[in-house]
């Protein structure tokens, strides 16, 4: 049996798309203390029991193997910034958040989707993390759009928005395909290029026409140029290796010394780069001369 390299593992599991929680509960002198965290699921509907994954390494990892009582709360898709603070290292959270006891004691954060109030139920040693079984005591909800999370960022209907608002000016689409051997790009008589169309559709038609099946996942940069709004996909490739004429696969590592001339073009593939090494994904939003990264996920 082949070993599984822990970073493909990582990056595999990582194609579920998932919501954003924070889970909650407070230390033996009453002191709050909350993580963020996708690794949850429902468990039983009689008795109401659902389940977390704790990391061993977290910080509050000890809090909760000796608290008898935690929660869990549906971020909603407004509350990056607070997905962002418990994922970090911060010594004063809840300092930052807004929040309220629940029936057992736990913090429940305000303006979550929903939110569950649990007493321990179970506590399962599982590798390098702990799976934390809960019965519901107390729960709520509202209407909101909840957080996504998957392939290392925050996914919800503003990316698809944000498109359709670039799409709405003169645009064209491009796309950074991934395949098994890196970043797909076009070898012409001027070099190498990004796969590049009048909108999503043309694009992927065009590469399905020149025999490359490939999906377009996620938004990665909106920005204005002289001719008009660029829109740049992430996306992937849907079957084997490549190997029509015209198209070449460039390593990741290989990115950041092709030297392109096109200056924006090379500072967009070193930041693919760069956030594909970490798995952690933002959005640009500006022109090809300045604009700004908006962080998508904590790395």
């Amino acid at each position: 049996m082949t070993p599984i390299d822990p970073k493909a593992f990582r990056q595999a599991l990582g194609n579920y798309p998932t919501g954003v929680t924070i889970v909650t509960t407070k230390d033996a002198d009453g002191t709050p203390r909350g993580l963020t965290a996708n690794s949850f699921t429902s468990v039983s509907l009689d008795p109401p029991l659902i389940l977390v994954c704790l990391g061993k390494t977290t910080a509050s990892h000890p809090v909760f193997m000796q608290s008898e009582a935690f929660a869990v709360n549906f971020l909603a898709d407004d509350q990056r910034d607070v997905s962002g603070l418990f994922a970090s290292k911060s010594p004063d959270k809840f300092g930052q958040a807004a929040w309220r006891e629940g029936h057992t004691g736990s913090p429940l954060i305000d303006g979550s989707v929903a939110w569950f109030d649990c007493t321990v139920h179970q506590r399962v040693d599982a590798g390098d993390h702990t799976i934390l079984i809960g019965q519901v005591a107390e729960m709520g909800q509202r209407t909101a759009r909840p957080l996504g999370y998957c392939q290392g960022a925050y996914v919800g209907f503003q990316l698809a928005q944000a498109a359709q608002a670039a799409q709405s000016r003169q645009a064209r689409t491009t796309a950074l395909i991934e395949t098994a051997e890196g970043v797909l790009f076009t070898q012409g008589a001027n070099g190498l290029d990004l796969p590049t169309a009048a909108d999503a559709a043309s694009l992927l038609q065009s590469l399905q026409a020149q025999g490359v099946a490939a999906s377009l996942d996620f938004l990665f940069a909106v920005f204005d140029t002289p001719e008009g709004s660029r829109i740049v996909y992430r996306g992937r490739t849907t079957s084997g290796p490549v190997a029509a004429p015209g198209w070449r696969s460039v390593p990741l590592s290989d990115l950041p010394a092709l030297g392109l001339p096109d200056s924006a073009l090379q500072s967009m593939l070193n930041r693919y780069a760069r956030e594909r090494a970490q798995d952690a994904f933002g959005i640009y939003v500006g022109n090809q001369d300045e604009g700004e990264v908006r962080p998508l996920a904590a790395a």
